[in-house]
Formats: structure tokens, sequence, C-alpha cells
């Protein structure tokens, strides 16, 4: 049977004027009602929110374990194999001949900023440090908690979680679209990289319905994002004598909650207005050269050599344990406290929690990366958007993390960092570090710290406002009305601090573990059709058929 070519139309029925002219009403209305109901719930009745939300968690976590850590694998093998796959590298994201439109600095900041740079400044001392604490080795008895024959275990399970799995499932999603959008001329929106295997019928409520799962996935990946960001800005102030915003255990009172919010979403729908090639853009290209001012700092005067060991033996050992890891799963005897409990219960705290974060933020971040991607070939983009922000991971983890694991591991901090609330671990580390040398150069680099901290969180912020915007837009990349871009702000702000307020960030967690479930089914998904849309695109060229749109008729990204 000869065969067809692609598809290239997917035609998306938006509003042709009034307030949501421009916007497909179906998905915006549905998933702004949804967003609300959620902040509602949240804010009016907190503690049924809590409970029921939690009851839901533990539910998803008990029956859908195994799921989240094979289908995160599953991305990796994924995203690998169609990088060395000949025929499948060598495809531009774009019409032949095509040229990225950002340098590649510009696109690893964007990257990055958007991705997980804001996890860093929380993580890149928390979780190491954590694991150095526990950990399944100390757990079973293998390791010793916060000794030094726990240093490298602490690392495989750090790389792990924010190594190659998580940047396979942005990988994966923002291939899959930039692929069909930017090859077949497709809409820019969730939707459209499942055509190979529904064709026109995503035009219609299937289509709107993956779209809204993709906006509520969205929303509630950023909330989990911005609620730790907001919990550390406000810790951050504290350190800069701003008082009256943290309780005595570290965590955000509501006043702090608001103030941090009103700065941070503030400042994110003013650069989410001014579009991707101006605010994000410049945002980016400050917090990328600030990153590298205080992973500097970390390098040449922590533990330099002990980072040094981090990073090289520690990328060893995490390769090694990488396919057991991929597909072990710690299965319950269901008796409180045993070791089995506690494993399977260890998984669900930490990859399982992962796995979810990373798939509800992977329509964001997947959809941003194709937008700033165009031009790129699938090797290209998959080396970079996956192997090259995984090294710049296990670098800060390597030598942040490894400076408080050196300095409590020798005694010298005697407790000052591990008793820090998560998101103050950083300034307790750095307060450690110069406040016996002058007390002004400690408070200086907490400033630096917060404003760091500022521009990634408003650089996650103001991407997916854009993001979501571009979705319930069918995909239109061009400028959006202003009162939607005020409302997306404005609703994520009342997201995160309905959550916050209702149950802290562990409220934030259970939300987005939720939200995840169903996006992750979409994603594996996209895999499928992504195989098999490129498998057809080979038999199309040996065919002698078209397989991407006319030059004439593609239009390049708007600046």
């Amino acid at each position: 049977m000869a065969i067809k070519p692609p598809l290239s139309e997917l035609p998306i029925k938006t509003a042709d004027n009034g307030f949501y002219r421009g916007f497909s009403v179906n998905v915006t209305v549905i998933s702004k009602i949804i967003i609300s109901l959620l902040v509602v719930w949240c804010i009016v009745w907190p503690t049924q929110a809590g409970r029921i939300l939690g009851d839901w968690n533990a539910a998803i976590l008990a029956q859908f374990a195994a799921w989240y850590i094979w289908v995160v694998t599953g991305f990796v093998i994924v995203c690998i194999g169609l990088a060395i796959w000949p025929a499948a590298g060598r495809l531009n994201l774009g019409v032949e001949g095509e040229k990225p439109e950002f340098s590649n600095f510009s696109w690893f900041s964007m990257m990055f900023g958007a991705g997980i740079g804001v996890g860093m400044l929380t993580w890149a001392v928390a979780e190491p440090v954590a694991h150095f604490k526990n950990n399944p080795s100390v757990i079973q008895g293998v390791t010793t908690a916060l000794d030094a024959d726990n240093v490298r275990t602490a690392y495989v399970w750090s790389y792990l979680h924010w190594g190659l799995g998580a940047w396979a499932c942005y990988a994966i999603a923002g291939l899959a679209l930039a692929f069909f959008s930017y090859r077949r001329g497709l809409p820019l929106t969730i939707r459209s990289s499942l055509t190979p295997l529904f064709g026109k019928a995503l035009s219609g409520n299937l289509g709107h319905l993956i779209d809204i799962v993709a906006v509520v996935a969205t929303i509630l990946g950023v909330a989990q994002t911005l609620g730790f960001g907001v919990e550390q800005f406000v810790a951050g102030l504290t350190r800069i004598g701003i008082g009256g915003l943290a309780n005595t255990d570290g965590s955000a009172t509501t006043l702090g909650i608001i103030v941090a919010l009103l700065v941070i979403m503030g400042a994110s729908t003013l650069s989410a207005l001014s579009g991707v090639g101006k605010g994000i853009k410049w945002l980016s290209n400050i917090n990328m050269a600030l990153s590298i001012f205080l992973l500097g700092f970390f390098i040449l005067f922590g533990a330099t050599f002990f980072g040094a060991k981090a990073f090289f033996v520690g990328i060893w050992d995490y390769l090694v344990a990488l396919p057991w890891l991929s597909f072990n799963v710690y299965a319950s005897d269901g008796v409180e406290g045993s070791e089995s409990f506690l494993l399977a219960q260890w998984q669900g705290w930490w990859p399982v929690f992962y796995w979810a974060w990373w798939i509800a933020f992977a329509p964001f971040v997947g959809l941003f990366l194709a937008r700033i991607s165009r031009g790129r070939s699938i090797r290209e983009f998959v080396l970079g958007a996956m192997i090259v922000p995984s090294l710049m991971c296990f670098v800060w983890f390597a030598w942040a993390g490894g400076t408080a694991i050196d300095l409590e591991l020798n005694g010298d901090a005697n407790g000052a960092i591990l008793d820090a609330a998560n998101g103050d671990k950083i300034f307790a580390m750095t307060t450690y570090m110069l406040a016996p040398i002058a007390e002004f150069l400690a408070w200086a680099m907490a400033v630096v710290i917060v404003i760091l901290l500022m521009t990634f969180l408003v650089t996650s912020a103001d991407s997916a406002v854009l993001i979501v915007n571009t979705i319930n837009a069918a995909g239109d990349e061009g400028p959006k009305a202003r009162p939607h871009i005020m409302f997306w702000g404005a609703a994520l702000a009342l997201v995160v601090g309905g959550l916050l307020i209702s149950g802290g960030t562990g409220a934030i967690q259970t939300a987005m573990v939720i939200g995840a479930l169903p996006f992750s089914i979409v994603m594996a998904l996209m895999c499928i059709a992504l195989i098999k849309a490129i498998w057809n695109d080979g038999r199309r060229e040996a065919a002698g058929v078209a397989s991407t749109v006319d030059p004439a008729t593609s239009t390049a990204p708007a600046e």
C-alpha cells in the first residue's frame, strides 16, 4: 500500500471575537474553572482539602509507584535511542536548512533557568545532605548515616533524581511538540504530538481534554517549584534582615507567603507581557551569569577537592547503578516500621515524588523547549536538553552539596547546616563560611542568592504563564491578550498561596502528584506517536513522499 503524506492540518476552533478572541473557549474556560475550584477549596476549607488530597496522594503512591518509575525509564530509553538512531538523530526540528533562532548560550540559559535552575538553590545543598543522613543503604544497614561511608551512596540518589530521568521527561515533551509543530506545521500545543495515533479526532473533545490535562499539570508542577522557592525566598529575606516573614522553625508566615508571591508574581507577569525574546531571554542570561558566580565561589572557596571527587566518582557510581535503579520498585509488607515498609516509604518520598514533579513540569518545560529549539536536529536537541543540563546539575550537587557535607563530616559546621530548613541550608552554609571573615560578606552573599533566586522564580513563572496561554490559544505563539496573562499570573500565585496556607509545601506536593498521573499517560503516548512518525517518515523518504511542510509556507518564530 502506498504511504500517504503526514497530517499537516489540525484545525482547532477558537473564538473570533470577544474576551476569548484567539483562544479555545473549551480549553481555557474549563482549565480556569478547575484551577479556580482548587484555589477556593484550599483557601475556604483548608483542613478538608489537606485531608482529602492526602488520601488521594497515598492511594496513588501505593498503586502507581511502579508506573512512575518505569515510565520515566522508558522516556530515557526513547530519548537516547532517537539520538543514536541515524535516521532520527539527523532530522531537523523545522524545515530543511532552517537555523536556530537563539545562540547556544541563550538557548542553554533559558532551558536551564526555566527547567531546573531554581531547584538548584534549594536542593543542590539540601538533597545530598538529606541522603547523607538517610537513604535505602542506611535503612538496610549497608552504610552509616552521617558517616564517610555514606557519601557515595548519597550522591547516587542525588544524581538519579536530577539526572537523565528528569531531563528525559522534558526532552520527550519538547521533542514531540517541536517535531509535529515545526516539521508538520501543526499547532504548537500538546494535542498535536498525538496526531499519528488519533489523527483529526484531536480537533474535537479528545484534543480539548488532552490540552486541559496539560494546563492543569503545568499549573500544579510550577506551583511545586514556586512553593519551594517562596519558602527559600522568605528565608533569604530573613537572612538579610527583613523580619516578621518567617516562623521560629524557619517556615514562611502567611505574611511572608503573601509578600513573596506579590514580588515574584508581579515581576513575572510584567516579564511575561514582554514575551520570550525580550524579558525571559534577558532574565535567563542574568541568572545564568549569577549562577556561574555563585558556583565559582563554591568551587574555589568551598570543598574543592571533595567536590571534584563527588562529581567524577559520583557520575561513575550513578551510571553503574542506573540500570538497576531504573527498574527497581520497593514493595512494602504493610508492617509499619519494617525494613520493606521504610524502603517503600522512602521511595515514595523521593524517586516517585520527583518523577511525578518532572512529569507535571513537562508540558511547561517541554513546550518552552520546543519554542526555543526550532532549527536544531533531534540529536542536538537531546544532547543539549538532556545530557548537558544533567551534567550542570551534577556540578552544583558536587560542589555546593559537597561543601555542606564536608563541613558537617569534619565537624566544623557542628549541625548548623544539617539543622537548618531545606530552603535555608544554602544561606546557613554561606553564612558559616563567610561570617568569621566579615559579617558584611555573609550578608552580601545572601543578597546575591536572593536576587538569583528571584530571577529564577520569575523566569519559571513568566514562562509558565506564556506556555499556558499558548496551549489555551491552540498553539498560537503570538502576543496574548493582557487580561489572560494577568489572570494566569494571579491564578498561579493563588494556587501556591492557597496550598501553602492549607498545608505547606506538602499540600502542593500532594496536588502535584495527583495532577501528574493523567499527563504521564499522555507522555507515554507521545513516545509511541513520535517513534511511529519518524519510522513512517523514513518510509516516505524512500518513496519520495514529502514529510515536512513546504518551506515557502513555513513561518519562522516571532521575535
